[in-house]
């Protein structure tokens, strides 16, 4: 007779069946796992992380070290326009063009290019029987003025004791009036034929400076004749301290521009370097040939570097807006990104996200990322770049 299992032992026959097929299962699912390659999600980076991905350390002897260049940027307003080709010419309020306005033969040359000359220093001597004739007229006219002036006050003398009549003293005093209006005009005459100059001596005439400044030309030679047709000034003197930039402005840029905005003066003497200065004229007519608009700025020279006749580059600024003006070189472009590096110490650079306000074809302004003081990289950008990429590989 077959016995009946009991309810216990039917639950402990089910226990155990499912733990069997527990086990299996688990082994089933590791197998699977062991034979495919292992899944990993990645951690989101941390802050410090982050900070560390951006900076690029050189060794003390690394050779790329000496390829990079750095400089420190300030803040600037933002340009109107892109770099104008502009010109140095001499500031027509400071510079003079001396000549000679009279008949002559140059004697002797005194100051030569390149001398710093006063009011009234010699510049050369001129034999000029003109200024010759000037001058003894001018003694002439003096000696006469002398005699008349004595001998009015002999007439009063004698008009005192009752010798000569009133009529004779009206007449000396005219005399003397006339005499003195000669003098007046013969000295203004030697005046206008040397302005500044020494007092006449003969016919040696001493050719002056009439301001302060530099001999930036001189066009006179040893013997050469001289006469107030010549073309060219003898000498032409200039303080160049001051100068103008003479700018070609494109017709469609002219609402743009008014007198006494700012203007970044660029030279390809002085790589990296600006010099600042103001529009004090616009033309108001417009060059027929070239749709252009002559624009006059006055820069302040005090370094002596510009020099009359340089071709340079004018950025006008405006009154709106500031931006870190940095080198295209010196952006480094990842995607819809830009870069730059600043230098943090002698050996380590950070990497820094920046935002282009303006895109020129040599310079770009910063208009975020940067504050205005930092040491940033101008040269050897793409190798810290190269570096920066080399580390994150390892």
């Amino acid at each position: 007779m077959k016995r009946r299992l009991k309810k216990f032992e039917i639950a402990a026959i089910g226990i155990g069946v499912l733990l069997i097929g527990s086990f299996v299962f688990r082994i089933y699912h590791n197998g699977a796992q062991a034979s495919s390659p292992e899944r990993v999600e990645p951690k989101p980076a941390s802050s410090s992380e982050s900070a560390s991905s951006d900076l690029v350390r050189l060794p003390a002897n690394a050779s790329t070290l000496g390829m990079i260049r750095s400089q420190v940027l300030t803040a600037t307003p933002l340009p109107l326009t892109d770099a104008l080709s502009a010109r140095v010419a001499y500031d027509e309020d400071t510079t003079v063009r001396v000549t000679a306005g009279f008949n002559g033969r140059i004697a002797r040359l005194i100051a030569s290019p390149g001398d710093l000359v006063k009011v009234g220093s010699p510049l050369a001597t001129i034999d000029s029987p003109d200024f010759g004739l000037a001058a003894s007229d001018l003694l002439k006219a003096r000696s006469d003025e002398e005699h008349k002036r004595r001998t009015l006050e002999r007439s009063r003398d004698l008009l005192s004791g009752g010798v000569i009549p009133l009529k004779d003293v009206e007449s000396a005093e005219a005399d003397f009036d006339q005499a003195r209006a000669e003098t007046a005009r013969a000295s203004q005459r030697v005046k206008n034929l040397n302005p500044g100059g020494s007092a006449p001596n003969g016919e040696e005439f001493t050719l002056a400076s009439p301001m302060a400044g530099i001999v930036t030309e001189r066009n006179a030679n040893p013997a050469m004749e001289v006469n107030p047709a010549l073309v060219q000034p003898l000498f032409v003197i200039s303080d160049l301290h001051r100068l103008w930039v003479l700018i070609d402005l494109p017709e469609r840029l002219l609402g743009k521009v008014a007198t006494g905005a700012h203007v970044a003066i660029e030279s390809d003497a002085y790589p990296g370097k600006t010099f600042d200065a103001t529009i004090v004229h616009i033309a108001q007519i417009l060059d027929p040939g070239t749709r252009r608009i002559a624009v006059r700025a006055r820069v302040d020279n005090a370094s002596l570097q510009l020099r009359p006749e340089m071709f340079v580059r004018a950025i006008i600024l405006g009154t709106q807006g500031t931006g870190i003006r940095v080198p295209n070189e010196a952006l480094i472009t990842e995607g819809l990104y830009s870069y730059v590096f600043v230098q943090v110490d002698d050996h380590t650079f950070r990497r820094v996200r920046v935002d282009t306000a303006i895109k020129g074809n040599e310079y770009s302004y910063v208009g975020s990322g940067l504050a205005g003081g930092e040491r940033v990289v101008t040269a050897g950008a793409l190798l810290l770049a190269a570096e920066q990429s080399k580390s994150a590989d390892h």
